[in-house]
C-alpha cells in the first residue's frame, strides 16, 4: 500500500525539536508527524483538548473568584475602618496638630514595618480572615483537649 506524499514547511525550532525527539526515540520523522496528525484528527483528540480546556477554564474561574471574594473582602474592610475612624476620631484643636502629624507619622512607620513582616512570612490577613469564617472541619472540630474537659466546654 502507497501513501500519499506530502510537503511540509516547520518554522527551524519546530524542525529542531521534531529532530531531537526523533534521535532520542529511535523514531523516523514521518512517523511521529502522523502520530501527532492522526491524533490532531481523531475525535478523541478533540474531545482531549476540549477536556483539558475547560479543566483550565474551571481553574482560572476558581482563581477568578477567589480574587472577587478577596477584593470585597478588602474593600469592606476599609469601608468600615474609614467609617469607623470618622465616627470616633474628634478633631484637634490647631494646637496640637503638629504633635498629632507626628505622632500619626510614627504610627504609620511601624504599620509599615508590621505590613512587611507580615508579607515576607507570606501570611495574608484576607485568608486569615477567611479561615476564622469558614474554618475547615480540622479547625471546627479540632482534637479534643488534652486535660481531659470535652471541646467546647469551659475550664
Amino acid at each position: 500500500m502507497s501513501r500519499p506524499r506530502i510537503n511540509v514547511y516547520l518554522e527551524r525550532n519546530h524542525e529542531k525539536r521534531l529532530a531531537d525527539l526523533c534521535a532520542m526515540r529511535g523514531l523516523s520523522k514521518s512517523s511521529v508527524v502522523a502520530a501527532a496528525l492522526a491524533s490532531f484528527l481523531s475525535p478523541e483528540g478533540a474531545d482531549r483538548r476540549e477536556a483539558a480546556i475547560a479543566r483550565r477554564l474551571d481553574k482560572l474561574t476558581n482563581q477568578f473568584e477567589r480574587l472577587n471574594r478577596d477584593q470585597t473582602i478588602l474593600i469592606e474592610t476599609i469601608a468600615l475602618f474609614i467609617r469607623y475612624q470618622l465616627s470616633v476620631i474628634a478633631p484637634l484643636p490647631d494646637s496640637h496638630q503638629d504633635a498629632a502629624r507626628a505622632q500619626g507619622k510614627a504610627r504609620f512607620q511601624q504599620f509599615i514595618e508590621q505590613l512587611a513582616r507580615h508579607l515576607q512570612r507570606g501570611g495574608s490577613l484576607v485568608k486569615d480572615l477567611s479561615e476564622e469564617i469558614y474554618p475547615t472541619d480540622e479547625q471546627f472540630y479540632g482534637d479534643p483537649p488534652r486535660d481531659g474537659r470535652e471541646p467546647g466546654k469551659p475550664s
